[in-house]
């Protein structure tokens, strides 16, 4: 039974952790279910992100992630702003969040942010402020967790960012949607994702929801099982469309990535069926240029797959450093290298790798750069790139080996002589060969398994034995193994072997061959006749004009006339048409001086007797040098003319039959004489110039480190400022949405203040104006100038010359005033100052109201009249109103006389006041329904009814409450008559509880 009892919990915890990891690896597979879409907005953002979840349906399945450039320091409020204009819920993001469709989620500020397994993961950004890119990094990780169901929007903002993060979605076969650049506050975003990929969308923000929500069904209805079963026939057409226009072979790419490419345009455009997209592709050829571009997914970053890179850099190229044989030069291909980020990086990296060694400084590496995209091989060749590269490439690499220019970087010169751009079809042009370094990172992905085999013998072809070929991560060489070993499986890195690859037949598709559109036409157009002057003018130059040279201040030759091969000579080597150099010997010792002398005016330097070597003999010339004063074409330059003189004839000495040697002694003498001068001049002059240069190449020197150091500090501020200034952008939509609020609140405030009729005035602690209700003015004669003044320099209608003494005295001992005041136009107010207490609990003014008791006042005075007449008349009251008033106030039974035609309190008597422990002012002008106590005696209006339609009512036992809680019971006669035309309702309240208690007390037995 034991045994069976442990058997049994085995089985339960074997089946408890099954269960566990089923239903681990079912969250797993079921966290990609559901598209997230990620949001990336900058400056002016906060309007965009509002006009577009304001037309999101709440029930959409998707999740929604919203990354904004944040000010570090600022505590945002976009998730409350964002969550008045959606009904799904908006929370701001934090660490292991797990994401979940229907709901909005915000980045904090300060905090870069990516999604692994739906689950939201925050990281100190390690960048400053001007340099963090957020929305790239989380594009990027969206891409590699959601693949196809990853979305990319980018709304308005400035810079770049975002650019790069979309590439990596549509790598992925996702969607990406950008707002109209039209509709941006800042364009600048929009604009560059635009330029970065093909979009599925531009729409304004209230319109993009729409457009997601269409585009997504669209690309889920098409699923695998329907794409094998398109028609054939369409596709072919849609190939040949491309053939004709391209001249690309598109027929052996895989089948799956054509028909991706063709749905999502096919849903960019609306149109359902295939046959009406071939009909399309054949009525707008630029459609087929743009499906074009689409197919060749140029989609590469610096250092793409950073663990290839530093294998290279540790282990791979000095390796293969070390094992050149001798040689200066090594040899590197990259096809399919879009526009060009993976050939610099190789670059870097071997000039990093060069450096590190410290030996072989004179080796090379030559990198040649290809691929289909004549647009993406232009761009590559510039060398320019976005600041987006900061993502990729540290700050380190960007100042040595990239210079800021404009908004972006530029490669430096010994980055960019090291790689040479070309645009070839692999497929079909002539390879590369002798390649020491192979790099054709995922371009085999797309390509179906037969060409896939062809290319990879093109590759063992290509490369050396010994030479390294690196693929893609999604990349293998399959089959075709025979002739590579593997250097390091996992980052698919391969050495050719010195085996011979399997000796086949490489049949590659023949690209379809364009017909040369480029005629030549001849010209059939008669030759003009020159006109007499010009030809006679011609025929001088050709026969009787010295031979002459037009140059520029460098000598480099403009225009030739005559003959001047005689003087001039091309030199061996690259062609350099520079005078001094093709000067012939003898010419070319004494030309440099005269040309030097010519160029310090405008007068001639003429050279005599200059004995030049012409094709084995000699030659006497003389050489006229100018500096011409001509018009702007020819001003400045240098006219030199050769004038050809006759020889000399040496004599002979008759006696001994010999020639006399005086002659040519004296001239080599003044000759040699010549050139030491020349030389000691050219000496002095070139020892000045040095010293000169190397003045001015120090102070240029110095120049350019503080001009670079300059440079770099403004670009660094100019980056600063940017993100500043979004940031500020963000913070001040954020204040602005808050003032909105604000305003409406006191919009709100004053309706509820002037609904009220009760006219109040708020005054500081000076007494100074602060606020008031329209009311008021009835009251004291105010206007809105007349705020910040003080109140007493207003005029008033009260008769309350002791006011600002009270308002003084509510101040400094925060007791509330009230008193009842008449005014000069014969109306009563009932006047109460109370302390302005604020949030915090700060005494900061006072609030004066003034309630309306003009109707009571007069009622009370008719009712005094009335009375007096009453016990004139009856003998049985007292004669005056002062009596009268005296008995209402020092009955012993409560007394009340009410309106009986609204149910108003006019009056109460003190009695009544202290039975029920309530003031006079809170009976007052009060319904007899809304006293707290008297709610028991009207609460049934039908009970004041019974009142106003009888003229005598008696209710014996009326319980009652009293302010402070105590039950009481009360005897309640009312009885009703007229004054001065107004009739009234007189109550009388006993307090009946003591004899209550007394009936209701049992007799004691004696």
């Amino acid at each position: 039974d034991m045994n069976t009892n442990k058997n049994k919990e085995t089985t339960f915890k074997e089946n408890m952790v099954s269960e566990i990891a089923k239903n681990k690896q079912e969250k797993k597979l079921n966290h990609k279910k559901f598209p997230v879409v990620g949001i990336g907005a900058s400056a002016g953002g906060l309007e965009a992100l509002e006009a577009f979840f304001k037309k999101m349906p709440e029930n959409s399945g998707m999740a929604f992630v919203v990354i904004q450039h944040l000010d570090p320091n600022h505590v945002g409020m976009m998730p409350e702003l964002l969550q008045r204009t959606t009904g799904m819920k908006v929370s701001e993001a934090c660490d292991l969040l797990t994401v979940m469709p229907d709901c909005v989620y915000v980045i904090p500020p300060n905090k870069s942010m990516s999604i692994v397994n739906g689950m939201l993961h925050l990281f100190d950004p390690v960048e400053p402020p001007g340099l963090r890119l957020p929305i790239n990094i989380f594009f990027r990780s969206l891409a590699a967790d959601r693949e196809e169901k990853s979305i990319g929007i980018i709304l308005s903002g400035m810079g770049s960012d975002g650019s790069l993060g979309v590439k990596a979605i549509k790598e992925k076969n996702g969607i990406v949607l950008v707002q109209d650049p039209v509709t941006a506050q800042f364009d600048s975003m929009p604009l560059n994702a635009i330029n970065a990929v093909l979009v599925n969308g531009i729409a304004a923000p209230e319109d993009l929801p729409a457009k997601l929500i269409d585009t997504f069904q669209f690309m889920q209805d098409v699923t695998e099982p329907e794409i094998e079963n398109k028609d054939k026939s369409s596709l072919k057409k849609i190939l040949l469309l491309l053939h004709e226009q391209s001249g690309h072979d598109f027929s052996l790419y895989k089948k799956s990535t054509l028909f991706r490419r063709i749905e999502r345009h096919k849903s960019l455009h609306q149109i359902e069926k295939t046959q009406n997209y071939v009909r399309f592709l054949q009525e707008n050829p630029k459609e087929v240029e743009a499906l074009f571009k689409d197919l060749l997914i140029g989609v590469t970053s610096f250092f793409r797959d950073k663990a290839v890179w530093e294998k290279l850099k540790e282990s791979v190229l000095p390796d293969m450093i070390n094992e050149s044989s001798g040689g200066h030069l090594l040899r590197a291909w990259i096809p399919g290298c879009s526009t060009g980020e993976e050939a610099y990086s190789l670059a870097i990296i071997f000039k990093e790798t060069l450096e590190k060694l410290k030996k072989r400084k004179n080796l090379q590496l030559q990198i040649f750069a290809t691929d289909i995209d004549q647009d993406a091989i232009e761009s590559a060749r510039k060398g320019v790139f976005s600041s987006n590269i900061k993502t990729d490439v540290s700050q380190e690499r960007l100042s040595r080996f990239f210079t800021p220019d404009g908004d972006g970087y530029r490669v430096n010169s010994s980055i960019r002589e090291m790689v040479v751009f070309a645009p070839q079809n692999v497929i079909k042009d002539p390879p590369f060969t002798k390649i020491d370094l192979l790099s054709c990172r995922n371009l085999l992905i797309y390509m179906e398994a037969e060409l896939q085999k062809k290319l990879m013998a093109l590759f063992h072809y290509s490369l050396n034995p010994g030479g390294v070929m690196i693929l893609g991560s999604a990349e293998t060489p399959g089959n075709q193994v025979e002739g590579f070993e593997e250097l390091d499986p996992r980052l698919k890195l391969y050495k050719r072997t010195s085996t011979p690859a399997p000796a086949e037949l490489i049949d590659f598709p023949l690209a379809f061959s364009r017909a040369d559109r480029i005629s030549s036409k001849t010209s059939t157009a008669p030759k003009t006749i020159e006109n007499i002057p010009v030809l006679t003018n011609q025929i001088l130059l050709e026969r009787f004009a010295p031979a002459s040279v037009l140059v520029n201040e460098n000598g480099n030759i403009l225009y030739i006339t005559g003959r001047t091969g005689k003087y001039l000579e091309p030199v061996a080597g690259k062609a350099n048409w520079n005078i001094n150099v093709m000067a012939r010997e003898g010419l070319r010792e004494q030309l440099p001086t005269a040309f030097k002398k010519a160029m310090q005016n405008y007068e001639p330097a003429y050279l005599h007797n200059v004995n030049i070597g012409a094709n084995g003999g000699r030659l006497l010339v003389d050489v006229s040098v100018q500096r011409l004063k001509g018009p702007d074409p020819i001003k400045g330059m240098i006219l030199v003319v050769f004038t050809d003189m006759p020889a000399k004839t040496e004599t002979l000495n008759i006696k001994t039959g010999k020639r006399k040697p005086g002659s040519r002694q004296h001239e080599l003498e003044v000759k040699l004489q010549k050139s030491y001068e020349d030389l000691q001049s050219t000496r002095e002059e070139m020892q000045s110039s040095q010293e000169e240069l190397k003045s001015t190449n120090e102070e240029l020197q110095s120049t350019n480190e503080e001009l670079q150091s300059i440079n770099e500090e403004l670009t660094t501020s100019k980056e600063e400022m940017q993100s500043l200034n979004e940031e500020l952008q963000m913070v001040n939509l954020e204040l602005q949405s808050k003032v909105n609020d604000y305003a409406q609140a006191n919009s709100d405030m004053k309706n509820l203040l002037n609904s009220t009729e009760i006219a109040t005035l708020f005054l500081d602690k000076e007494l100074n104006i602060r606020r008031y209700t329209d009311s008021v003015t009835s009251i004291i004669k105010l206007r809105n100038a007349d705020i910040g003044r003080p109140f007493t320099d207003l005029v008033t209608n009260l008769q309350y010359p002791e006011m600002e003494a009270h308002a003084r005295r509510v101040i400094k001992t925060l007791r509330t005033a009230e008193t009842t005041i008449p005014t000069n136009d014969e109306r009563w107010f009932h006047v109460r100052i109370v302390p302005y207490i604020t949030s915090d609990d700060r005494i900061d003014g006072l609030v004066i109201t003034f309630f309306d008791i003009s109707l009571t006042k007069k009622l009370e005075i008719e009712l005094k009249n009335t009375n007096t007449e009453l016990l004139t008349k009856e003998k049985a009251l007292a004669v005056s109103e002062v009596r009268y008033r005296r008995l209402f106030e020092s009955a012993k039974d409560g007394m009340l006389i009410l309106d009986a035609e609204t149910g108003k309190i006019l009056d109460v008597n003190p009695f009544l006041m202290e039975m029920l422990g309530y003031s006079k002012q809170e009976f007052v002008e009060k319904k007899i329904w809304e006293i707290g106590c008297l709610k028991d005696i009207a609460a049934n209006h039908d009970k004041f009814v019974e009142l106003q339609n009888k003229e005598w009512v008696r209710y014996e036992n009326l319980p009652l409450e009293t302010a402070d809680g105590h039950k009481i019971n009360v005897e309640f006669i009312s009885n009703s008559y007229l004054v001065s035309d107004v009739k009234v309702i007189q109550c009388i309240i006993r307090d009946i509880t003591a004899r209550k208690k007394a009936e209701e007390q049992p007799l004691v037995k004696t």
